[in-house]
């Protein structure tokens, strides 16, 4: 080299500073720093640039000791300038910075040490540069060369001092690459991103909370780093930004970052599914209504958390049982009001812009989105788990509650499934279902938008009346739902028949839904389904808490109303002459319990008939049917009952049911048992007025008309089995 190849740089000194010994570079620099400030003193500013260019063309070099040497040359220019390295900036940092990438570790290792000292002295100037510097940092401090990663930590926690005690930091020019950087997977460069986020909200000037829907996701993904001590770290993070935006009474797009949280509040990991939950939550408590348009993917994502038993799990299900609760106190009935224009959206949005006060007015139009929420529970309603779909459930029914006009809407699309639920294994599940149903049928908006409806036909309440309670057609619909479930599945009838219609019982009214399952059970053609349906509801009829009241009223049959459901009663019960018997014991209609009794000789009398009248024996020994005991102490008066009662006796086999109906019968006392077997000295009761209005012959004729319909079954059932074996041979 000759001494115009490095001016002003000495030959000597180039030669010193391309050293392969660190010394002579070490000494060259020192040379370089005197060189500069004896430049700079005599304003010679063409020199310096020129020494400047030839360090660039050094650390730029094919050769790795003029790199090196080329970079603590650059360093030695910064030292001698001081201050006025400033005005030099890009010349000393750029060279410096793709040196940060150099494949020799050595180098790279110098890099660090370069700017260092650059740094140093130029302070705040570098910042043009932080995006450059921080990539190459991001990628050293995971470099697996110790000395590297020491070199760059050092280095970092300068310039972490430099943006702090800055005014002038571009956060805007640096969150793209910062969301860039955040999704890196190796643990060192994480604590180094987490180091630097929370760095920049330490800094009073720099606003991160505006900026964080930019980097959420990417925390939450580092959350989950196998790294206990980064763990830790970010959720420090996490939880100071928290703090911030509980703090914060505006500048915080929690709706934007609603949905990130929603995905992560369905991640395997219990820390990073907690933090989710717990930052919904107090979203929620942030912003209110404006979380609504999120309810959807809330519920899909939290519902099922609420089945979580285990310990390491229960705080994550607390969590989700407490955002579950405050998402529902989100929902008022003004959800239910028409949804606003455009027109009137755009308006308020223009309103918000001018007059912060009128916020409230702009939060006042955000409604709940019926539809993306019924699509979710429905879809929750066939969960794995019961907690999930027992939550699913107080949700339709807050809907319906809340939003019945909305609701009512999209009912046929889940009216079908909330039926098949009934079949659910789990009675908290078809306990929340039937009272789904109960309001389903006993909401009045159901008259507005009864079934199939899509005009909004209006259905007469009267149409629907019993006693004091109005039911709407779903009601009905109901009805014939049960009763096309319980013929398909006959399990569910013997397993579940009772159960559902005791609590219908106790949502809706008792009177209505014996009227109505009777109604459709005396037109059904299968008549051997009919008889097993009538068998579950006689024995709930009479046995039932529930039902006592109906019991009461169709005991006495002093209204009305009574009348007629003993009527409808009578005829359905016709397809089980034992539990027809049992009705007319209930209703004091012993006189026409005789006659039905006299007809018996001439039925078929089957081992099943015989176990109903064992069935009625134990029933007349029950509570309920104590008024009926008492009564034979005045046997004179009711010739009928007692009759009946020796028919029933005379049917039996000497059974245990026999000697406990004989047993009855003995303690009758026997001058009123001579009197009432005596037809013509009998004395009638007083007849009941309205009882008397009740055409009993009519009654007794639809009877014998069932009666052949049931031969007839038996009599088509025998030959069928008859065809068959003839078929087979």
């Amino acid at each position: 080299m000759t001494d115009k190849d490095h001016a002003p740089l000495t030959t000597s000194c180039a030669r010193a500073l391309i050293d392969k010994l660190y010394e002579k570079r070490k000494s060259a620099a020192l040379e370089i720093e005197r060189l500069v400030k004896d430049l700079s003193a005599t304003s010679q500013l063409d020199q310096i640039k020129k020494l400047l260019k030839v360090l660039e063309e050094y650390a730029v070099s094919q050769n790795p000791n003029i790199r090196k040497g080329g970079l603590i040359g650059l360093a030695a220019v910064a030292i001698g300038l001081g201050k006025d390295s400033c005005s030099y900036i890009n010349n000393l940092v750029r060279p410096v910075v793709v040196c940060f990438h150099d494949g020799d570790s050595r180098v790279q290792y110098y890099a660090c040490e370069a700017l260092y000292n650059i740094v140093k002295v130029s302070r705040g100037a570098v910042l043009p540069h932080f995006n450059d510097i921080f990539d190459g940092l991001s990628k050293l401090t995971a470099h697996p060369d110790q000395n590297v990663k020491n070199g760059a930590e050092l280095l970092d926690r300068l310039i972490k001092d430099i943006v702090t005690e800055s005014s002038s930091f571009d956060l805007v020019a640096f969150i793209p690459l910062l969301r860039e950087r955040i999704y890196t997977k190796n643990t060192f460069a994480r604590q180094f991103i987490v180091s630097w986020i929370e760095v920049l909200d330490a800094v009073p000037d720099i606003n991160m909370l505006a900026l964080l829907p930019e980097i959420l996701d990417g925390l939450f993904q580092i959350l989950g780093d196998n790294s206990h001590e980064i763990r830790k770290m970010c959720q420090g993070v996490l939880a100071e930004f928290l703090e911030g935006i509980k703090r914060s009474k505006n500048g915080v797009n929690v709706t934007a970052m609603a949905n990130i949280l929603i995905v992560h509040s369905q991640n395997t990991d219990d820390l990073i599914q907690f933090t989710a939950i717990t930052w919904l939550r107090e979203f929620i408590a942030y912003s209110g209504r404006a979380m609504l348009p999120h309810t959807a993917g809330i519920l899909s994502a939290v519902l099922p958390c609420l089945a979580y038993n285990d310990e390491n799990r229960k705080k994550v299900r607390e969590a989700a049982e407490s955002l579950n609760q405050a998402l529902r106190k989100l929902v008022e009935t003004q959800d239910d009001q028409p949804t606003p224009t455009a027109e009137v959206i755009s308006f308020i949005n223009e309103l918000d812009k001018t007059d912060k006060t009128s916020l409230k007015t702009n939060s006042a139009i955000i409604q709940l989105e019926i539809l993306p929420v019924i699509k979710v529970l429905q879809r929750l309603l066939t969960h794995e788990t019961i907690q999930a779909r027992v939550a699913s459930l107080k949700w339709f029914n807050l809907l319906l509650v809340k939003t019945p006009n909305k609701t009512f809407r999209y009912i046929e699309t889940f009216f079908g499934l909330l039926m098949t639920t009934l079949a659910d294994p789990s009675d908290d599940v078809v306990l929340l279902d039937l009272e789904v149903l109960s309001e389903i049928s006993s909401n009045p908006t159901g008259f507005i938008m009864p079934p199939g409806s899509s005009d909004g036909t209006v259905v007469s309440p009267e149409r629907a009346s019993f006693s004091d309670v109005k039911l709407n057609p779903y009601f009905f619909k109901l009805m014939n739902g049960l009763i096309d479930w319980f013929k398909k599945d006959k399990q569910l009838l013997e397993d579940r028949g009772a159960f559902i219609i005791r609590q219908l019982s106790i949502y809706l009214s008792a009177e209505a839904i014996f009227h109505s399952l009777s109604e459709i059970l005396i037109l059904e053609e299968d008549v051997a389904f009919a008889c097993t349906v009538v068998q579950s509801l006689n024995t709930i009829l009479l046995t039932s808490t529930e039902i006592y009241e109906l019991r009461s009223q169709l005991r006495e049959l002093s209204t009305e109303e009574s009348c007629s459901l003993f009527c409808c009663l009578y005829k359905c019960w016709c397809h089980s002459p034992i539990s027809l018997m049992s009705l007319c014991y209930l209703t004091q209609n012993y006189a026409q319990a005789y006659r039905l009794m006299q007809i018996f000789g001439d039925l078929e009398v089957t081992v099943d008939f015989l176990k109903e009248i064992d069935k009625l024996v134990q029933l007349i020994e029950s509570p309920i049917f104590a008024y009926l005991r008492l009564q034979l102490l005045e046997a004179h008066l009711y010739p009928e009952l007692i009759k009946s009662l020796y028919g029933l006796l005379m049917m039996l086999p000497q059974s245990e049911a026999f000697k406990l109906l004989r047993c009855r019968l003995e303690c009758i006392p026997q001058i009123n048992l001579t009197v009432a077997l005596d037809t013509d000295q009998k004395k009638r009761g007083e007849e009941r007025p309205l009882v008397k209005k009740i055409n009993f012959d009519e009654l007794l004729e639809h009877f014998l008309r069932v009666q052949a319909k049931h031969r007839e079954h038996k009599r088509n059932q025998v030959a069928y089995k008859i065809a068959a074996a003839r078929n087979l041979r």
